[in-house]
């Protein structure tokens, strides 16, 4: 019974799309590896400098490094929605950063000799391309066993060359040949947190369709009872009516009508007992969905609540969680259902992005979502409650308040 809030606001999910806390573990992946590419470029640099080559050969250095990271920046953006198929690969989005990575590896090599700095920005850039898990797992290895080897033949010259530049070199050399593996174990851990992402939203929605399953199923039992038992007693009614045995036949008819009204009763029963959940599963529902969704959400229920209108409450709790995942940008929401005097009171605040307009708003709200308040603040006033909307910088709440008598009557 839980469950049917929860999976009617997870149809909602998709508009709102990732999960923020999956969304800043992907800038936090992004930004790491432009990280482990710009200590590299500048630790080349200062190697190259302090190895004696010209001031301006290790600028254009730099500056190559620099421009090469800015092109490692649309193959993350690709592989953020990844699927692993080769076939899928838009060659015309990976062209000009192979291109750039390739330039930038000759120039390198051109100007410091080190066949590091040559393969480097090429073996970088491969492995940002959208791979399958067995075929980037073997490349990574024969990269980094290249790049090994690599910096061991250049670690040879430039010690016979100069001691002096030897030490840092090693640094350099290090950095260099781990990145494609730094850089591997980074989307590997992305690819997980998108593979828990995705089964939590599965499995929200199955649960939501065995919700469905259930009341189908106790649908076509309870009308398939009352059919059959209304089909035999048309047919006995028929054969009354030829026999001229027209009150028995009436009888039959009325039984008829009677099987007719306890179907219809028995629906009615059915869908109410679908419909009527607990407040306090109401507001756990909303509470685990919201965390599921990234949001810390934190409950604040009155030992009384399930004595509050759930006829009220219900649809309040449901469309405000919505509205909250579908339009809110924050990261904390709070949900109240207490008694005040003669008044249950409903409130859930929650922080909002600066960059999202604050929901519920008059100025902002545009149609569906404004109804949808709308309908609610109308809800309110037929049992004589009352809807408010209290906007303050950075943080928005709704509050709901119904007079406690109303939890008799309705």
């Amino acid at each position: 019974m839980t469950t049917q809030t929860r999976g009617s606001a997870v149809r909602e999910l998709p508009v709102r799309g990732m999960a923020s806390g999956v969304r800043g573990a992907w800038w936090y992946t992004v930004s790491a590896i432009l990280f482990f590419e710009l200590v590299l470029v500048l630790t080349w640099t200062a190697t190259l400098l302090q190895g004696g080559v010209p001031s301006v050969a290790a600028g254009a250095v730099a500056v190559g490094g620099l421009l090469w990271c800015a092109s490692t920046l649309p193959l993350l953006s690709a592989y953020r929605h990844r699927t692993g198929d080769p076939t899928a690969v838009q060659w015309r989005t990976v062209l000009a950063p192979i291109v750039i990575a390739v330039g930038y590896g000759v120039l390198a090599f051109a100007l410091s000799g080190s066949w590091l700095l040559l393969v480097v920005p090429v073996a970088q850039t491969v492995q940002l391309l959208d791979w399958p898990r067995a075929v980037r797992l073997r490349m990574v290895l024969a990269v980094t066993a290249l790049l090994a080897c690599l910096w061991v033949i250049d670690a040879n010259g430039i010690v016979s060359a100069s001691s002096d530049s030897a030490n840092g070199y090693f640094a350099t050399g290090f950095l260099s040949a781990a990145l494609p593996l730094m850089t591997v174990l980074s989307l590997w851990w992305w690819d997980v947190l998108i593979a828990l992402d995705r089964a939590r939203v599965s499995e929200a929605r199955l649960a939501a369709t065995q919700e469905r399953l259930s009341l189908a199923t106790d649908v076509h039992d309870l009308q398939g009872h009352h059919l059959q038992v209304v089909a035999l007693q048309l047919e006995l009614t028929e054969r009354l009516l030829q026999g001229d045995d027209h009150a028995a036949a009436l009888e039959q008819l009325q039984a008829a009508r009677v099987s007719v009204d306890e179907a219809r009763q028995g629906t009615r029963d059915l869908a109410t007992r679908f419909r009527s959940v607990p407040l306090r599963d109401e507001l756990a529902n909303a509470r685990d969905l919201l965390r599921a969704a990234g949001i810390a959400a934190e409950t604040d229920v009155d030992a009384n609540a399930d004595d509050a209108p759930a006829s009220v409450f219900g649809p309040v709790i449901r469309e405000t969680t919505t509205n909250v995942l579908r339009h809110g940008g924050g990261r904390h929401t709070t949900l109240r259902l207490a008694r005040s005097g003669d008044l249950w009171r409903y409130e859930i605040t929650n922080d909002t992005d600066a960059a999202v307009d604050t929901l519920g708003s008059q100025r902002v709200i545009p149609g569906r979502e404004r109804t949808g308040l709308d309908g609610l603040a109308r809800r309110a006033k037929e049992v004589g409650g009352d809807l408010e909307i209290v906007a303050v910088e950075k943080e928005f709440t709704v509050i709901v308040t119904v007079p406690v008598g109303e939890a008799e009557t309705r």
